[in-house]
Formats: structure tokens, sequence, C-alpha cells
């Protein structure tokens, strides 16, 4: 989930941040209008990962400083309006209270610099902000931030289930992924037949995550277009790298990736780091070649789609377990054929396999390719169980930890992908010790 702090300048907000990502990341300095942009980091709170972002402060004689708040706000999940009881409320708290009640997102009023019993009784002029009731806290002394990150995810929770009913019962969730100007928005437009998303021909039209529901075949499934991911030493100004956090944030609440290539451009670096996203997030992947209609036809040596294939095993050999299939949003060559796979790789990422099953196999590929032996000790796998899916995980009991190699690990992966199909998705694997348990 994502948190963005928002409030005028000098009431705490870098303070708050630095405290919640335990380090000093934001400057912090009594000067306003020392943080100019955004920072972003990440906390930990009962088992939940939250995104912060600390902003600049809202200064509405300064249009600029404004423009970049209100364009962070549309990604938040929770708002987090910080005030300082020393100051009380003033017209600037007003007038951003205004500002947030007109947004459907989950605001909550956070009352800084409570140092003491006195103090803490001047939250209650915040009321009238229209925020029920303030969180009376101390960054300085660390009062309060508990009460802080519970209500945070309280918020999250009350929100999702007042404000996404029409996403019920959905299938599963798609994130598009991509460079700029591959086909992303082209593509949902033609899943959707409809204009969802602007389409340009210059890099970049898509600034942040676009949900869309689609019904296919009695399914119904959520796609999101995100923005282009751009070379690290291109996103230069800030909307481009709030863009990239978006697109990062959409394929981690995603179930399936959808990384887009332009085949004009074969597989460069760019593809493979966009391509890493999902299998660092452990997301099931399918990867779409577009405009497979525009290699010159008219050039002496015409590259194959097999050639192509080759390239992008080559290129993503991490993703050796994802299917391809060449495509073409402007002639809609393929375009058919996107759900049923999506469908097949879904069952895969959701596959739960009887233990019985798994060590039947384990018996038959150990077998063929014994356990390897380190300094005389060799690696005996007592048993497998499966504990999760979304990706499909496992759990290997073992004799010792470090004798399970990476490459036998690897092996084993291979070998359940050919008894099990987990085609588009990954398999992770826990190795535990018997002998300490």
């Amino acid at each position: 989930m994502t948190v963005i702090i928002v409030g005028r300048p000098n009431v705490g907000k870098s303070s708050l941040f630095n405290k919640l990502s335990g380090k000093r990341i934001s400057i912090i300095h009594s000067s306003p209008g020392v943080t100019r942009d955004y920072v972003v980091s990440e906390c930990e709170w009962q088992n939940e990962k939250i995104t912060i972002i600390d902003t600049c402060g809202i200064e509405f004689d300064k249009t600029d400083s404004l423009a970049r708040v209100t364009e962070q706000l549309s990604s938040a999940d929770v708002i987090v309006f910080v005030t300082d009881v020393q100051s009380g409320v003033i017209s600037d708290d007003q007038n951003i209270a205004v500002m947030l009640n007109k947004l459907n997102k989950p605001v909550i009023l956070c009352v800084n610099k409570c140092d003491n019993q006195t103090l803490n009784a001047g939250i209650y002029e915040f009321y009238p902000l229209g925020f029920g009731e303030p969180i009376a806290i101390s960054v300085a002394h660390g009062y309060g931030i508990g009460t802080l990150l519970n209500n945070i995810l309280e918020k999250k929770i009350e929100h999702k289930n007042d404000s996404f009913q029409e996403f019920e019962n959905v299938f599963c969730k798609i994130a598009i992924l991509g460079k700029p100007n591959v086909g992303k928005s082209s593509l949902l437009n033609k899943i959707c037949n409809y204009e969802r998303s602007i389409v340009s021909d210059i890099p970049g039209t898509t600034r942040d995550s676009l949900d869309t529901m689609v019904t296919v075949n009695d399914k119904k499934y959520i796609l999101t277009d995100t923005a282009g991911i751009r070379k690290n030493n291109s996103a230069k100004d800030a909307i481009e790298k709030y863009s990239e956090f978006r697109s990062n944030a959409a394929a981690e609440r995603s179930d399936i990736c959808i990384v887009m290539i332009d085949a004009h451009e074969s597989v460069t670096e760019q593809d493979a780091r966009i391509a890493g996203i999902p299998h660092n997030a452990g997301k099931a992947c399918i990867i779409l070649v577009n405009k497979w209609d525009k290699i010159d036809l008219t050039s002496n040596i015409l590259p194959t789609a097999l050639e192509f294939e080759k390239k992008v095993r080559s290129k993503l050999a991490f993703l050796s377990y994802v299917p391809i299939i060449f495509i073409s949003t402007k002639t809609s060559r393929n375009i058919d054929k996107i759900f049923s796979l999506i469908d097949k790789v879904y069952e895969n990422f959701s596959r739960r396999i009887s233990t019985g099953m798994i060590n039947n196999v384990l018996t038959k590929i150990t077998f063929r390719v014994p356990p390897p032996t380190m300094k005389g000790k060799q690696l005996k796998i007592y048993y497998i169980t499966q504990v999760s899916i979304s990706p499909p995980t496992f759990v290997f009991f073992v004799n010792k930890f470090k004798l399970f190699h990476f490459s036998y690990q690897r092996y084993i992966q291979n070998r359940f992908r050919e008894n099990f199909e987990f085609l588009g998705t990954p398999i992770k694997i826990l190795i535990r010790e018997k002998e300490k348990l």
C-alpha cells in the first residue's frame, strides 16, 4: 500500500517520514520548503509493507508546489495530513482540508508536536477540518506513531470495502509493462474495444497507472495500463520518476504481468530491466512482442518469429519459463489468443500439488540425478510440501542447508515444470533443516 504525507511547510512531514522509514532520508530544516520534490521509502507494520512518500509543503500562493503534490495524490491508498498543534489551524490548513475532502481517498489527520499533556488538549481545535478524530503525535519523542500506523492499516481496509465493490469476483489482475510507446495503451484499447486510454505517438502519454475492468468469456479481469518505464538516466523530472514508481507498484498488486517488447527495436537492456520487475516480485508473466507488422518486409534478412524468440530468450534468460506471443495492436494479429494464455498461466500460478504427488516426482528426479555431495557429506531431501500458491511455493526439508546448491534447486525446478506444467509462473523454493526442527 502507498501512503502519502501532505501538509503545509514546516509542520514535521519530513521528520515523520524519517521516523516511519527508520532512517534519515528526507532533509529536515526549520526553513519552509526544504523538501522540493517527493521522497520514497518503505516500512513494515503488522506484516504489511507500506510505501511512504514525503511531499513538498503545499503553499497555495505557489502553484508549482500545489501541482506537484496534487499529481501524486491520485495514487495514494491513504493520505496522512500533518498539522502543527503549536501554531493551531491556519488558513493553509483549511485550504488543504478543502482540497483533500474533494478526493475519494481515506485521509488521516495527524497533529504533530504534541510534546506534553497541555499541547495534547489543543488537538480538538482541528476537528472542524472534517476528518474525524485527529491523532496526536510527537515525532520528536516517538509518541503516537504506533497509533498512526494502526490507523493507516484500518483506513486502507475501510476504503477498499467501501470503494471497490465493482471489482468483486475478479478472476485475476493484470499489469501491462513496457518502455514508452511500445503499445501498452493501444493493447488495452483493442481489448476494451474503445478508447479507454489516451494513445499518442509521443512517448510517455500515460503518466499514471489506470485500472480497467473487462469481461471475457464471463470472467472479470482488471487490466492496469502503466506509464512507460524509461532508462534511469533519462527519467529526469519528478513526474517521470513517480510514473516509474507507480508502474512498479502496479506490478506488485497484480497476479500476471504482461511485458511488451517492440519488435522493431529488438530486445534492449531496458526491456531486460522491465522484465525483471515481475520476476523479482514473484508474479506470473507473459511476453508480448508488439508491432510485428512493422518488421521490414523488404529486408534481405527477414527475422522469423523463431529467430526473434531466440533473441528474447537469450536476453531474458531468467524468464525461460515465460510464454511469448507475437502480436500487432494495429492489425489485431493474435490479440484473440491473449486471454486463453492468461487463463492458462493464472491456472499454473494458482496450482496446488498434493504432497504425495510432489514426493513421488521427487523420488524419480533424485534417482535420475542424485543430490550433490560436499566434503563427503551428501544432501538428503527428506520430503517436500507446498505451502502456498501465487506463486507456487514449496518447502524442502533437508539435512543441511548449505548442501542444497542453487544449481540443484534449478534442476528440480525444471523437472517440476516438466511434470506439473508451471508455464508462465515462477516457482519459489524454501529450505528447512530437518535436524533443527
